[in-house]
């Protein structure tokens, strides 16, 4: 997380969107005075807890339940040529937006498992419209059953969230504007629409 506060993100709500847009984290423990860590789907649950499962195999199932966890959404990332200023004497950058989220991992029954796959799914299914949302139900039980038996779900309980939303707010507004231009030229207009909101 980058230290500068221009790039601090404090917007709780906004942070919680964010994770349920991206859906994907890196999950880290510390196991045996060594890092460990895992990729996983999550969501933040009506409680406000932050959801997420891993495979039953993953060597971090065994190790999560109680453990002090951290887990690294990041969103829109991109590198940022110091041509693209129009001014002298600037280094390469790397502009994005991520969150950090902090808490304890509490494993979950199997009830709260299969919230948590129709939390996600709903969350996800609603970015693909027109299609019309899948959901469980359209599955065979017995199937659904089997392979929620092959995962773990955890809880990050009372969770303290950390963003960073660093997209040039210590350059000058045409300095900015340089770089969005490019971005566009680039084809790659949701970073310059990210850039540009930040401005």
């Amino acid at each position: 997380m980058h230290p500068n506060r221009k790039f601090a993100w404090g917007d709780e709500a906004a942070m919680r969107a964010f994770i349920n847009q991206t859906a994907f984290a890196q999950i880290v423990i510390v196991a045996d005075g060594r890092p460990a860590s895992a990729q996983a789907p999550l969501v933040v649950a009506p409680d406000g807890s932050v959801r997420f499962h891993l495979s039953r195999a993953n060597r971090l199932t065994a190790l999560l339940d109680g453990a002090d966890v951290l887990a690294s959404v990041i969103g829109t990332h991109f590198y940022v040529s110091p041509d693209w200023y129009g001014t002298e004497d600037r280094v390469p950058t790397w502009h994005y937006r991520m969150v950090e989220i902090e808490g304890v991992a509490r494993r979950l029954d199997e009830p709260a498992v299969r919230d948590l796959l129709d939390q996600l799914g709903q969350a996800q299914e609603e970015q693909l419209a027109p299609k019309p949302v899948w959901t469980s139900a359209k599955m065979d039980q017995a199937v659904l059953d089997r392979m929620i038996g092959a995962i773990v779900g955890f809880a990050i309980e009372v969770p303290r969230f950390h963003g960073a939303l660093k997209m040039g707010q210590t350059k000058g507004e045409s300095e900015s504007r340089g770089v969005i231009a490019a971005l566009r030229a680039l084809g790659r207009d949701r970073e310059a629409d990210e850039m540009e909101a930040a401005l």
